[in-house]
């Protein structure tokens, strides 16, 4: 029994790993995504993304390189659907000139996008987010889907992600003499999740955790967390942030830069 038992396991171990490289293998060699239908205008068929060169050069000149153009629709016999693969069915939009209201706008409906990333429909379900799902704010205000780099396995093309947000965010987008590092090494995904989070201002970490991601300095004889110099030191700005935080404890207010103060204080 014990003999069969091994014997059953090898066969196992080794024809699963035997799948798995087919599926490998499989995937590499086509390198595109089948998706499944998704829902469109009533009563639309597929074209293809032939049709929509036509009209839309400015999306296709540059889409071959985009991530999502290895999208493609299951079962598909028209050839090439990258572009309904998002959009739905599109005869009746060219068969209407390209009215609006005949394909699938993901500005004016995120569901689009959710087909796929599932997960940022969580994240904007959470309590603090942009509000995405209330329609003040689209993916693609912010994601330009029609680029991006499929070789390196990259995403929906993003400006550089602090030019990004300060699109809209004016106040925080300098410049500033002494600008906060996180912001000038990472951009403001850093310490803000921009889909969403259970935490004010769609922080990463609430309160001081935040912070002490970053600077969490390390323990020598002398020093505390922080690199406060004498435990009464350290216990008084404990106390300060029980009540607050780094920000709000009247210390380090301007996270985002200051042009006064290189610890960030106003």
């Amino acid at each position: 029994m014990k003999r069969f038992s091994r014997r059953f396991a090898t066969h196992l171990i080794f024809g699963g790993c035997a799948l798995w490289s087919l599926l490998l293998i499989s995937c590499v060699a086509v390198d595109r995504i089948v998706v499944a239908p998704g829902t469109g205008t009533p009563g639309a068929t597929y074209v293809g993304s032939k049709e929509c060169v036509q009209c839309h050069e400015d999306q296709t000149s540059h889409f071959a390189s985009a991530s999502h153009a290895r999208l493609m629709i299951a079962d598909a016999k028209v050839g090439d659907t990258g572009c309904e693969a998002c959009h739905g069915p599109g005869s009746l939009h060219v068969q209407s000139g390209g009215k609006a209201g005949t394909i699938v706008n993901p500005r004016k409906s995120p569901e689009a996008c959710f087909q796929c990333h599932l997960d940022k429909r969580g994240e904007f379900s959470l309590p603090h987010t942009h509000p995405v799902l209330a329609g003040k704010v689209s993916c693609v205000d912010c994601h330009d889907v029609h680029k991006g780099n499929a070789i390196r396995g990259g995403g929906a093309q993003l400006t550089a992600k602090t030019e990004t947000c300060i699109r809209c965010h004016t106040q925080q987008a300098g410049p500033y003499t002494y600008p906060h590092g996180a912001i000038r090494e990472e951009g403001c995904t850093a310490c803000h999740n921009p889909h969403g989070t259970v935490n004010d201002k769609m922080l990463v970490a609430r309160d001081a955790n935040l912070c002490m991601r970053c600077h969490l300095e390390t323990l020598t004889p002398g020093f505390n967390i922080g690199g406060f110099k004498d435990g009464a030191h350290a216990s008084s700005i404990g106390s300060r942030l029980s009540e607050g935080t780094c920000w709000s404890a009247g210390c380090h207010e301007d996270v985002h830069g200051s042009n006064v103060n290189a610890s960030l204080r106003p």
